[in-house]
């Protein structure tokens, strides 16, 4: 026993604790890295930049993946397995395939605006690259199978018969949704949103591709503090936020829903 948690401790605890160090000592001692959240307003941006795009995401991301999640549930078993693998799929294609793919799709001369102005609907090729609409595309189609999960394992935990009633008391399909399913399914939908949002604060190659360096997040800036500017500092410094701020959600993830039920190790609450 004692080996493996040494490696574990090696390989996942001393990467950490270095970053924790350097931010607080390169290039001198003390927190001066941290005073440059208020002092630096670039950072500031960024940040905003970040937290803006990841919570665009995170919304739409759960909304199309409670309606693919919701599908699954109340499809026919052979259609059920059909989704599922579809669902699984997404998860093995590799996410520069995907956005070098929407990069195709969404140039001046790609599929999409060629088909727009071949119908009519545009006489001039949107720009949906190098800005924030390009980013979200991509963001949102890589996010919506990570939604799926927390809220197809809690959708599957739910007593259908509690619908049933309602529905034999009087109350319409619309009004059995908002009043008993949709309070219902809240738990899966907070962990849903808390794990779109948590995995999209790290997000890199699709920002980095899609926005052209136009559309800054803070895993692009600490790339360039890491590799350009030798500000290894600063870039401790943002990765110790994100590591806080993303243990933060998963503690608060955790009062709804086990982390392993995310990924199907077990049931919802």
């Amino acid at each position: 026993m004692a080996p493996f948690v040494i490696v574990v401790l090696a390989f996942y605890a001393g990467p950490l604790i270095n970053i924790l160090w350097l931010s607080v000592t390169d290039p001198e001692p003390g927190i001066g890295n941290y005073q440059k959240l208020y002092e630096t307003d670039a950072l500031g941006r960024i940040l905003w930049t970040t937290f803006r795009i990841c919570l665009i995401t995170t919304f739409f991301s759960v909304a199309l993946g409670y309606s693919v999640a919701y599908a699954m549930v109340h499809a026919h078993r052979k259609n059920q397995h059909i989704m599922l693998t579809f669902l699984l799929v997404s998860f093995w294609i590799s996410v520069l395939v995907r956005t070098f793919a929407w990069l195709m799709l969404l140039g001046r001369n790609g599929l999409v605006n060629e088909s727009m102005e071949a119908i009519g609907l545009i006489s001039d090729p949107i720009r949906f690259m190098r800005n924030e609409l390009g980013v979200l595309i991509g963001m949102v189609h890589y996010m919506v199978p990570y939604a799926v999960l927390p809220l197809l394992a809690n959708m599957q935990t739910l007593d259908t018969r509690v619908m049933s009633a309602s529905r034999n008391l009087g109350a319409t399909g619309t009004q059995t949704f908002w009043r008993i399913y949709l309070p219902l399914t809240m738990p899966g939908l907070i962990a849903s949103s808390l794990l779109v949002f948590i995995l999209s604060l790290g997000f890199y190659v699709t920002p980095a591709i899609l926005g052209g360096g136009k559309v800054l997040m803070v895993a692009e800036y600490i790339s360039v503090q890491l590799l350009v500017t030798l500000n290894w500092g600063t870039a401790a410094m943002l990765g110790t936020l994100m590591l806080f701020s993303v243990l933060a959600l998963l503690w608060i993830m955790s009062r709804f829903m086990q982390l392993s039920a995310v990924f199907g190790g077990g049931a919802a609450r």
